[in-house]
């Protein structure tokens, strides 16, 4: 599901491989589980581009990883998108109709998208940093 590769300055840079797992949101300010959602992980070229075209719905959230920027063209419904830091940490929360471009987050190196109006269920914000965990 996931490798790990040694960054440049001594960090862990994350890179996982497509299919499923978990998604742990760790609200603010406590840094306690507010929830626990089902993942898609779309880590290939092929999975990315593929994303949420075509769907009606979706169970849970996608993560593209790695992805600075999306956009919802050829979508069937409006999405809540996360833009994640390297350490997973959410550097912003946008709700996007479709057929938009979002503009690219220049320190984002992964994206969540979910059905409008999830992530504010989850108690997914700024500042929220989420874990990915393998089903395995």
């Amino acid at each position: 599901m996931r490798g790990t590769v040694a960054g440049a300055r001594g960090g862990v840079v994350v890179r996982w491989r497509d299919g499923r797992g978990e998604l742990v949101v760790r609200g603010v300010p406590d840094g306690g589980v507010s929830a626990r959602v089902p993942l898609e992980i779309a880590a290939s070229y092929r999975a990315r581009t593929r994303g949420l075209l075509g769907r009606e719905s979706l169970q849970g959230a996608l993560l593209l990883s790695p992805a600075n920027s999306i956009h919802t063209f050829r979508m069937r419904m409006p999405i809540d998108v996360a833009y994640l830091d390297r350490r997973l940490r959410v550097l912003a929360v946008r709700t996007m109709p479709p057929g938009r471009l979002g503009r690219p987050r220049v320190r984002a190196r992964h994206v969540i998208e979910a059905e409008a109006g999830a992530m504010e269920l989850w108690g997914l914000g700024v500042g929220s940093v989420v874990e990915v965990r393998d089903l395995r």
